[in-house]
Order: C-alpha cells, then structure tokens, then sequence
C-alpha cells in the first residue's frame, strides 16, 4: 500500500500571470501577499481551494489566486459559497467580500452563513469606503464622514462586523490588519484550521478615496497605545510601556493603569474559547468607548457546534438509506402536472 505524498508548493505557485488592477499602495496587495504566502503551508491540494467573491474592489481576488474561484455577484458570495461546500465538503471555500458587499446588499446572506456555521473562510475587507464605485460611503463609515454620497456628512451609525459576526453566533470571529503582515498571517493560519465558518475582518486602506482610514491603529508611533493584540490565556495588556490593561468591573470592561496596586493578576485573561458568545461581544465593542484599545486577533473561537454541511450530508445520508436514492425524473413528474397541447 502506497500512501500519497502532497507537492510541495511555494508562494509563487499561488500566483497568476494576470495583471493586478488594484491603485498603487493600496491595502489589497499585502492581504494577497499574505494568502499567498499562508496557502501553501496548509497541506492542502492546490486543485481543493476555491476562492469566492463578490462584487467590489476585494472582489478582483480570484483572478490573482492560482487555485479554483468564482466571481460572483453584487453580496451573493455567501449564498454561492454555501452551495458549493455543502455540494462539495471537501473543498477548501474561502469568501473574499468587502464592507460594502457583505454589509450593505449582502448582509442577509452574511449572518445567515454564519449561523449555520458553514465551513467557509470568509475574508471581510473592511476599508470603510465603496472604492470600486469611486467613493461613496459604506455601512461601516465613521458618522458624520463626508463622501460623494454624503457631502454634508454621514447620518448612519456604522456597522461593528465584528459584533454583527458574534451577534450572528459565528464560531470563530477574527480581526487583523493588512499592514499587520506576521499578525494577518498568524490569524489566517488560525482561520484556516477551524472547522466551521471563520470570519476576519481584515482593516484595510484605500488610498485613493479614504486614505488614512485606520491611521490611529498603523502609524508607528499610535499603535501600542491603540491596539490591543488579543493572545489566548494570557492578560490583556497595551501601551508603550506595557503599562495599560483591561479588567472586569461587574459586567463592564475598564482601562486600568498597571501600579499603585494593580498588577497583571488584576487583568482580563483572553479565553477566546469562551462558550458564551457575550463575552466576545464585549471585547468586540471595545474601541467604540473613549480610552479604549481597538482588539486585533482571534475574539472568538468556538468548536462545538456542527457545520452545516455535515448535518446535510447526514440527513441525505439517511434518506438515501431509508428511502434509496431516488428518481428525479420520477420527482419532476410527481404531483399536479399538466401538458399544454398546441
């Protein structure tokens, strides 16, 4: 008996020779970088992934990936998705959408996605504009933002996707950020191996119609002050001098100053495998409160649940057994049918 052997791959096997039509400088190039480079370190086939997209800038991601894909339309790539893995289980689906395309006309196929806990990766760049469309506001613009759709500013809240995702009771709930390259890298890899619907936000910038969008999170000197990197089992903990961290107050989070009696021992331990999706809510809601960090890393990674692609293959699994496999043509005919006659 002989046992097969996987290739070995390389980043450049998971590259095209077609020409990449993304602006100069913008955040889509590192995020493909960063897929590229995590791909070929997952055992997997290169005939078993598919990519699945949208609509949108972040759409144009099938063409540059050596592997299957599918561009889709207008918010679809969920629902598109969905069919395929539970038609195929043994694929390797990964969802490429932006905020504008699974937000806005794709919401409803976002969260339902996610509550059945398909197996797919999904991949939400979040840049807080509609680039592709030349600069419009998205369902996660700042309020108040003006735009070419809104000159004199903003009226909407903005969507939080990461609490929209736990809200949703996603799985495993994940935020990263495209200059980010080993963190992006990191939770990628960690996406990769959770076995139901993994959801990353992916922050990101367009330099061309919302430059500057994550500006307090990437600039060198603002980062440790306003990032948070979430590490499993261990305190939570931010500030140049590692001198901040957050502690549980009752049922609300609060920024503490370590010393003067407050130690590490005081702090939130991260558990990202909390069973109760109100804890990831919390951290979720984070950077929306005044003094607050904005959470990067995995919020949420839950196994305990079945993917809905297995829950279908058994059940068709048992009909079959029950009822054998069927005739479709004998389906098509069954009930009130008619023949229309010239």
């Amino acid at each position: 008996m002989t046992t097969a052997t996987l290739p070995v791959y390389t980043k450049k096997d998971f590259q095209t020779d077609q020409e990449i039509r993304w602006c100069p400088g913008c955040g889509d190039y590192a995020i493909l970088s960063a897929v590229q480079s995590v791909f070929p370190e997952l055992g997997i086939p290169r005939e078993k992934f598919v990519i699945i997209s949208g609509i949108g800038c972040s759409s144009r991601f099938p063409y540059y990936m050596n592997t299957f894909g599918f561009h889709t339309i207008h918010g679809r790539a969920p629902a598109v998705a969905t069919g395929l893995k539970v038609a195929r289980p043994d694929l390797e689906v990964w969802v490429v959408t932006g905020d504008g395309d699974s937000l806005s006309i794709g919401g409803n196929h976002t969260i339902h996605m996610l509550r059945r806990n398909v197996g797919l990766k999904v991949m939400m760049f979040n840049n807080r504009i509609y680039g592709l469309t030349k600069g419009q506001y998205s369902p996660t613009s700042e309020i108040g933002k003006k735009t070419k759709s809104t000159p004199y500013g903003t009226a909407d809240r903005p969507f939080n996707p990461i609490s929209l995702a736990i809200g949703a009771e996603a799985t495993f709930v994940a935020r990263s950020v495209d200059v980010f390259q080993q963190h992006l890298k990191d939770t990628l890899r960690k996406a990769a191996a959770h076995k139901g619907s993994a959801y990353v936000e992916i922050l990101q910038n367009c330099n061309i119609f919302n430059d500057h969008a994550w500006e307090s999170l990437t600039e060198k000197d603002a980062r440790s002050e306003h990032v948070l990197q979430l590490e499993d089992g261990k305190p939570m903990i931010f500030g140049k001098n590692h001198d901040k961290g957050i502690r549980l107050n009752g049922f609300e989070l609060e920024v503490v100053q370590l010393g003067n009696g407050i130690t590490e021992k005081d702090l939130l331990v991260h558990d990202e495998r909390h069973p109760r999706p109100s804890y990831a809510f919390l951290l979720a809601h984070m950077e929306q409160r005044p003094g607050f960090p904005t959470p990067i890393g995995v919020l949420r990674a839950w196994e305990d649940v079945p993917r809905y692609e297995d829950v279908i293959s058994e059940q068709i699994r048992e009909v079959q057994e029950n009822c054998g496999k069927g005739d479709l043509g004998k389906l098509l005919g069954a009930g009130d049918t008619w023949e229309v006659r010239a």
